[in-house]
């Protein structure tokens, strides 16, 4: 069998945006010789000595999983075994431009296409940005730049009317950067040029947009800001400290009840006995009553004269003691009166007519 080599059809070029599909034309005439025999081949050429398999046909089989960047995209578009190997190639990406080689194999008999495919992709939505101070007199610079795109992008600056969104034109004192499309001088700022203003990012692909908003402030607006703003910062500050000793009042208040209820209390001291002379006339009465109703008051008085003394002397009994002292005494038989010990503790001696000779105690 001879060998043939033929080129179907002169090379050609394709120019698609990302994400759109696009078809590369391969037609043969092999199709008729041997079904058998068949083979299709699409590669794609990275280097003279590299290339990359696309899709290809052989033994009856369709192989279209070869790629793994573009597994799922690439498929024959109609009957390739009657002439039709076109590849069709879905959602495009930057990645996927390069020179593609479609080949067709049948009983020693070959034909090629070779075509250029460049994918271009649209600016990325530009970033807006300002760059000094929005006051009257001051000046101020307007920034826009795409993150990605198919070079060359180019910028463009306008003003849009926000009544009817008019595109108008930059006030007479803005000045474009020649370097930097993408950044535009307003100087010598006044109250016509607060604004909307967009910023359109285009190339070949086609374009996108942002938009800021510029209000010129006077100098005294800006005093009156800070003035409010401190005021504020001043005004949240006391409100703050009054929450705060509000809080410690309470949280004072209700330690001081849980605690009172376990303060120590000391008992009272008991009170002082004093001595005082009887008057005559009472005295007189009750020595007249009975001469035996006055002993026994004289004993009674000098024991009750000895418990309080005692008690006097320890202040700091507690009241079960101070108790059962004051049932010994009550017990015990009346004893006879100390009156030294009377006068060392501070007692008063009165005298009293001899016909009663006896103590009161008050």
């Amino acid at each position: 069998a001879s060998c043939s080599i033929w080129l179907s059809e002169a090379q050609t070029e394709f120019k698609r945006v990302a994400e759109e599909n696009v078809t590369l034309p391969c037609h043969h005439r092999l199709g008729l010789l041997e079904q058998g025999s068949l083979d299709i081949e699409w590669l794609l050429h990275i280097s003279e000595t590299v290339h990359k398999a696309v899709i290809t046909y052989s033994g009856g089989r369709v192989y279209d999983d070869l790629n793994e960047e573009q597994k799922g995209r690439v498929s024959f578009t109609s009957n390739f075994l009657a002439g039709d190997a076109s590849l069709q190639i879905i959602s495009l990406q930057s990645s996927d431009a390069g020179k593609y080689i479609c080949k067709v194999k049948n009983a020693g008999q070959y034909e090629w296409a070779i075509i250029t495919l460049k994918v271009v992709e649209k600016p990325s939505k530009p970033k807006c940005w300002l760059e000094g101070e929005l006051l009257e007199g001051k000046e101020l610079s307007l920034q826009c730049r795409s993150a990605s795109g198919t070079a060359p992008i180019s910028y463009r600056w306008q003003r849009i009317n926000e009544e009817d969104e008019r595109a108008e034109h930059l006030p007479p004192t803005s000045r474009v950067n020649i370097s930097n499309p993408g950044q535009v001088l307003l100087k010598n700022l006044t109250q016509m040029s607060t604004g909307l203003y967009q910023c359109i990012a285009t190339n070949e692909a086609g374009q996108e947009s942002c938009v800021v908003q510029v209000t010129v402030q006077h100098a005294q607006n800006i005093g009156m800001i800070a003035g409010a703003v401190c005021g504020v910062v001043v005004g949240l500050s006391l409100l703050f400290l009054v929450v705060r000793l509000t809080i410690r009042r309470k949280e004072k208040k209700r330690y001081e009840e849980e605690e009172a209820p376990n303060e120590i209390r000391e008992d009272a001291e008991a009170p002082k006995a004093h001595l005082v002379k009887p008057s005559s006339s009472s005295s007189g009465s009750r020595s007249s009553r009975s001469g035996s109703s006055s002993t026994r008051s004289t004993a009674n008085s000098a024991s009750r004269s000895q418990r309080t003394l005692s008690t006097e002397a320890t202040p700091h009994l507690t009241p079960p003691q101070y108790s059962q002292r004051e049932m010994e005494g009550k017990e015990t038989e009346p004893k006879k009166v100390d009156y030294s010990n009377l006068m060392k503790m501070g007692a008063t001696l009165v005298m009293v007519p001899a016909q009663s000779r006896a103590f009161q105690t008050v």
